[in-house]
């Protein structure tokens, strides 16, 4: 029996396709019995479709309190289906991405297109800026993300990220190796004098 969690609610960004590899879908529902076993509630971005559904239909079928934040302009191209758990529409993308924030106390991304590396490189940005000093966590799938990695260690060879922002992105291939990278990591303050919080308009 695993110890319950220092994380009450996980919030997951993720594709709202399956994906075109079986590994997604199984990763997707790994990180959702990590989830169940560790007694984390799910945030999420509240599609009923794609890896989205798997996380949402498997932790809720565990018996945790999954939460969808939606625009409500997305509600009819997004949920199809029955959506699980409690769904709160919200009026922007924005919006959307403040209160699944607000409601978490970790970030996950598992593989996802445009709309979860956003998501994902915002929170990052945010960790950087010390709005927040809530641990983000890849899950890279079958080196999913390695490109990317590739792509923000150059960055920080060529002087545009900082080497201590670089350890705000932890990864790993397995869920149970992030959650237990995740559940280790202890938050630091990248720069404590800022007032800054996600409710900033864009």
């Amino acid at each position: 029996m695993k110890p319950s969690s220092r994380f009450r609610r996980v919030c997951v960004f993720c594709g709202s396709s399956p994906g075109n590899k079986p590994s997604y879908q199984i990763a997707a529902i790994q990180l959702a019995k990590q989830l169940v076993e560790r007694k984390i509630d799910l945030v999420y971005g509240g599609g009923s479709i794609g890896l989205m559904g798997l996380v949402s239909q498997a932790v809720f079928d565990g018996g945790r309190h999954v939460l969808g934040v939606i625009p409500k302009t997305l509600m009819p191209r997004e949920i199809t289906g029955e959506t699980v758990g409690e769904v709160r529409p919200v009026s922007s993308m924005h919006q959307r991405k403040a209160e699944m924030a607000r409601q978490s106390d970790a970030f996950i991304a598992l593989p996802g297109g445009y709309g979860t590396l956003e998501e994902l490189l915002e929170v990052i940005t945010w960790a950087q800026l010390g709005i927040h000093d809530k641990p983000v966590g890849l899950l890279n799938v079958d080196g999913y993300y390695n490109s990317l990695l590739s792509f923000i260690d150059k960055a920080v060879d060529e002087g545009f990220i900082a080497p201590s922002a670089r350890h705000i992105i932890i990864s790993a291939p397995t869920a149970l190796e992030l959650m237990c990278k995740l559940e280790e990591c202890m938050p630091e303050n990248y720069d404590a004098a800022s007032k800054l919080t996600w409710e900033m308009e864009h």
